[in-house]
């Protein structure tokens, strides 16, 4: 089993930055990626951010160049900066864990970033 924690969140007024962390603990042997991702109100939840092992990161085109994905593969933490936020990217924000062994695919129970208007 793999325990993520995720921290961090809050309300930001818009043009605001936020800092998300989450840590991976547990049976953290062969983590492959680590990921962000998020749900808004009636909303399916989507990627933000992703990052492999070899540190190679993938943004959802729209956030590209406002947010930035960084990775600890020692500590196995996660953080993700965000930067110029907008109303439109309030939502709950979960990370993600990948690993090259079953089970593979874990979530944390997600943080809540509202931005104001």
């Amino acid at each position: 089993q793999v325990q993520l924690v995720e921290s961090g969140g809050g309300l930001v007024q818009a043009g605001g930055s936020l800092r998300l962390s989450c840590a991976a603990s547990g049976d953290t042997i062969c983590i492959s990626a680590m990921g962000w991702y998020r749900q808004a109100p009636g909303k399916e939840r989507e990627l933000v951010a992703a990052i492999t092992s070899r540190d190679s990161p993938n943004y959802a085109d729209s956030l590209k160049g406002r947010f930035t994905i960084s990775r600890d593969n020692a500590k196995n933490t996660l953080d993700l900066e965000m930067n110029s936020l907008k109303p439109e990217d309030t939502a709950v924000y979960y990370c993600n864990v990948v690993r090259c062994v079953m089970p593979y695919d874990y979530w944390g129970q997600g943080t809540q970033v509202t931005v104001s208007s």
